[in-house]
């Protein structure tokens, strides 16, 4: 496994204090975070929202999103829409928010360049998937192949565990980001996050490679790797 791997009791909490401390500390004027989906995503926002609606100054952040299914935004599937609901509703205005949008032509490659055209991102938040997927990167998926000089690509899942097609950062787009926080948080990721424990390079996630990259894992998860 690359990276630090830190067992906690609450990852929502453990995340949400990281971003406070990681944005407080910054040495720039704005500080950029790249957003995640799914269940722990939108507990480690929600609890965000409650401690850093007072204690971060929102207008000097600058919001993006690490991967994105392609929908309406206000669908019930969209990341944007869950990012919405849990934290950018709940806090100030930010300095920029720059959502992943599948309807516009050529959407992958318009995220791309406009990453490509932005100072890195500060901090990316990923997640794993029970599948070893982080982003919407997926097992045999065309995008685990692409140049890392190539950001922002669209992908699908193979094997069909996952509707929609997905536009995603690419393995170079998560190591250009300068920190990156992988939440994995319940039993029903155990099996997932063992084999990236073990190196087993057929689960995606253990291809991350960012200097700085951290795993927010709580004992459930953990399993029987528990006393690692």
């Amino acid at each position: 496994m690359n990276g630090s791997l830190v067992v906690v009791d609450d990852v929502a909490a453990s995340f949400a204090q990281l971003v406070l401390d990681r944005a407080t500390a910054r040495k720039a004027s704005q500080f950029a975070i790249a957003f995640s989906g799914g269940s722990t995503a939108r507990e480690c926002y929600e609890r965000l929202a409650r401690i850093g609606v007072s204690t971060l100054d929102w207008s000097t952040i600058d919001a993006w999103w690490g991967d994105e299914r392609c929908v309406p935004l206000d669908d019930p599937d969209s990341n944007y829409r869950l990012v919405e609901e849990s934290l950018l509703g709940e806090v100030g205005p930010l300095a920029s928010v720059q959502p992943m949008r599948s309807d516009i032509p050529n959407a992958a490659d318009a995220y791309d360049r406009l990453v490509h055209s932005a100072p890195p991102i500060d901090f990316i938040h990923l997640g794993l998937g029970p599948d070893g997927h982080t982003a919407s990167l997926f097992p045999d998926s065309d995008a685990l192949t692409a140049p890392a000089s190539r950001f922002v690509v669209s992908n699908l899942d193979p094997r069909g565990n996952n509707s929609h097609e997905r536009i995603t950062f690419t393995f170079g787009g998560i190591a250009h980001c300068r920190s990156a926080v992988v939440t994995v948080a319940g039993s029903s990721k155990t099996e997932a996050l063992h084999r990236v424990l073990d190196g087993d390079l057929t689960a995606p996630a253990a291809h991350l490679a960012n200097d700085d990259l951290i795993w927010l894992v709580d004992a459930e998860a953990m399993g029987s790797h528990s006393g690692r």
